[in-house]
């Protein structure tokens, strides 16, 4: 075996290492769960890499850099969803990473319990702000939406359905650009990625 060949072996193992950790850093595991910790309870969310992969892996950095914490619910609709990841209880919007594509086409529904991104009128639009469903919305759906696209689900609550009833239930009022702000804030006090 010359030199020649085997630097050439060598560059290759190098380069398939390197693949396999990037590919690795960016295929969150199968079976990850947030905890959201609120001012009126803990929610688990299932997160869901093989349908939402993308939204999954911007989820998962917002988490990590802390982005969620100290954020409120800004908008609680009872009858809807309840919103959150963007404004500090001052009314504040925090910076947010560029916008992803649109994964709504992946066969998950807006269903009670489901997590979705949330976005302009702009399909391409979502950055850090999602809502939680809580009532079944099949309007949302790629299937179902007046503008085609949908919304994209990328997680499900698999604890905390009961908190998230707390919160759909409190108090709301208008308060400049926010038409169904809690009269008290709903905070996340932290949001983190649970250890299997």
């Amino acid at each position: 075996m010359n030199a020649s060949t085997l630097l050439r072996g060598c560059g290759r193992l190098l380069m398939m290492t390197l693949l396999g950790l990037c590919l690795g850093a960016a295929a969150p595991s199968w079976s990850q769960t947030v905890r959201l910790s609120t001012s009126l309870g803990d929610i688990d969310l299932e997160l869901h890499p093989d349908k939402a992969p993308a939204t999954v892996a911007n989820f998962l950095a917002y988490v990590n850099t802390r982005h969620f914490d100290g954020l409120i619910f800004h908008r609680v609709i009872a009858s809807f969803m309840v919103q959150t990841g963007g404004y500090t209880a001052q009314l504040q919007q925090r910076p947010t990473r560029p916008p992803i594509p649109l994964e709504s086409d992946n066969g998950l529904s807006n269903v009670r319990g489901s997590v979705a991104m949330a976005r302009t009128a702009d399909p391409q639009s979502a950055t850090s702000q999602f809502y939680i469903n809580v009532v079944d919305n099949p309007f949302l759906d790629k299937a179902n939406a007046r503008d085609g696209q949908g919304y994209a689900v990328f997680a499900t609550v698999t604890a905390g359905l009961d908190v998230l009833d707390q919160i759909r239930a409190v108090p709301v009022a208008a308060q400049g650009q926010f038409a169904h702000l809690p009269s008290t804030p709903v905070t996340i006090l932290r949001a983190r990625v649970l250890k299997p």
